[in-house]
This record gives structure tokens, C-alpha cells and sequence, in this order.
């Protein structure tokens, strides 16, 4: 018989994970909205347009989540109140990170891109201290 002697750390990691996972599925469910209402998403990389499709859209939201927690994590070990210092730092990262979209072809691509950001970070910001990190 196996006895979890720390219920709330597993509760918590499966909340995160949770959190992570609905940040990318938000993002992709967005981005099938913008791709079937006809928008194209690309962005121009130096002389190069790149198409951004769904792999890269779940890939990247997957990377900024797994980033997010681990900076929760060192924050909850170092910090005396680490989900407002995270919510701070993450808010910051998120606001540098919407430079990018403005790499977008089009008015359309730049909007779209710009909810993915926000999609995401809104998902992470909000969702990954939950509760149980003050």
C-alpha cells in the first residue's frame, strides 16, 4: 500500500501541468480559429517568411510554460513572496514578448499573434501559482 505523504505537491504539480497543457491548448484552439477564418500567420525573419503553424504554436507554448514553472520553482525556494514576484517578472517577460507578433505579414497575422501571446501568458500568469503560492 503506498501512501502519498505530500498530497498537496501532487496536487499542485498536476495543477501546473494542467495550466501549462490549457495554455498550449488554448493557443492552438486560437489559432485554428484565426487559420480557418482565413487569416495566414507568418512572419517575416530577415529576408525569409516563416508560416507558423500548429506544431510551432503548441511547441512554443509548451517552452514558455515549462520556463514559467521552473522560474515559480526557484522563485518558491528563494523568494518571500514568490507568486507576486513571479507574477511581476512573468508579466514583464510577457510584455517584452509581444515585439515579436509585430513581426506579423498583415494587420490580421500581427493581431493574431499578438492573442497567442496573450493567450498564453494570461494562462500562465494567472494559473500556474495558483492558490497555494502566496
Amino acid at each position: 500500500m503506498t501512501t502519498n505523504t505530500h498530497p498537496r505537491l501532487h496536487s499542485t504539480t498536476t495543477g501546473r501541468a494542467i495550466t501549462v497543457a490549457a495554455g498550449a491548448a488554448g493557443a492552438l484552439l486560437l489559432w485554428s480559429v484565426d487559420t480557418w477564418g482565413g487569416i495566414e500567420l507568418a512572419v517575416r525573419q530577415g529576408d525569409t517568411v516563416q508560416h507558423v503553424g500548429a506544431v510551432a504554436v503548441v511547441t512554443a507554448a509548451l517552452v514558455a510554460g515549462a520556463a514559467a514553472w521552473a522560474l515559480l520553482a526557484l522563485l518558491e525556494r528563494s523568494a518571500r513572496r514568490p507568486a507576486r514576484t513571479f507574477r511581476i517578472i512573468a508579466s514583464a517577460v510577457l510584455l517584452l514578448s509581444l515585439a515579436g507578433p509585430m513581426a506579423g505579414i498583415g494587420l490580421g497575422a500581427r493581431l493574431a499573434l499578438l492573442g497567442l501571446h496573450l493567450t498564453v501568458g494570461a494562462a500562465l500568469i494567472i494559473g500556474l501559482p495558483g492558490r497555494h503560492c502566496r
